[in-house]
């Protein structure tokens, strides 16, 4: 497996805000630190778009999408590459550190290297959720922050930003007929179960491919199949070095 290391890279929009603002209130939480190369002073046309299709409808009420539209102010915030053990509490640090841009000035927020945005209720609600929150309960806040999904390729669905948790991408094989209204939650309630269990199981770093996974004790038994993630290029902010770990129907 290619040896890249992770980092966040955090698109903070504003109106009238202070680059140095995001400076100083990042700074708080340790670790992060203004790309001054790229954030800018001025509007980006391409953010609307860039928030479209970071699933921003999901969440975004008129308010989230007018804050986008009418942004004057750009600032790309960059934690340092993480190692694996340090990832999770990187990314709980960034998720306060996120919480405490928007009651600062920022008014609309996106993840670069999982292709995710919330709307600023949401981010709050997020931030609050994991700020007193240990093992499982952190790790579904963590994955409900940072983590795309599902998205579908047309035989799997599959997660994206896994890797800013220091964990594998989850996937889960489907057909078409389960891709219904009722359906979706289920196969959803699924990865996120298994992104929780890779985060918080110390079992989870070894798992062997064929092994077995189940919801519960008593839910149908699943098989788990392991791999080299081919989603992107190595030096690509989405790149998960760690590979994926794929939920499969016994034969």
């Amino acid at each position: 497996m290619i040896d890249a290391v992770p980092r966040h890279v955090l698109c903070v929009l504003g109106s009238g805000l202070d680059l140095s603002e995001i400076e100083r209130v990042a700074a708080d939480f340790g670790g992060f630190v203004l790309d001054r190369e790229y954030s800018e002073t001025e509007p980006d046309p391409r953010m609307p778009k860039a928030f479209e299709a970071s699933k921003a409808e999901a969440s975004f009420d008129e308010s989230d999408w007018a804050a986008v539209e009418s942004h004057d102010t750009v600032g790309y915030l960059l934690s340092a590459p993480m190692m694996r053990e340090l990832a999770a509490d990187t990314s709980r640090r960034l998720l306060a550190a996120t919480a405490a841009l928007l009651r600062s000035g920022a008014t609309a927020v996106k993840n670069e290297g999982s292709g995710i945005a919330h709307g600023r209720d949401r981010w709050l609600a997020l931030a609050d959720r994991a700020a007193g929150a240990e093992d499982e309960d952190l790790a579904d806040a963590l994955v409900a922050a940072w983590v795309n999904r599902p998205i579908y390729d047309g035989q799997v669905l599959y997660s994206c930003g896994m890797h800013l948790l220091g964990a594998p991408e989850v996937e889960i094989e489907v057909d078409e007929e389960q891709l219904t209204e009722d359906g979706l939650p289920d196969l959803v309630e699924h990865l996120d179960a298994l992104a929780v269990y890779l985060l918080t199981d110390p079992r989870a770093e070894e798992i062997e491919d064929g092994a077995g996974f189940r919801m519960t004790e008593d839910a149908p038994r699943w098989l788990l199949r392991t791999g080299e993630y081919d989603g992107s290029d190595y030096d690509d902010l989405s790149f998960n070095p760690y590979g994926y770990v794929r939920l499969t129907r016994p034969q």
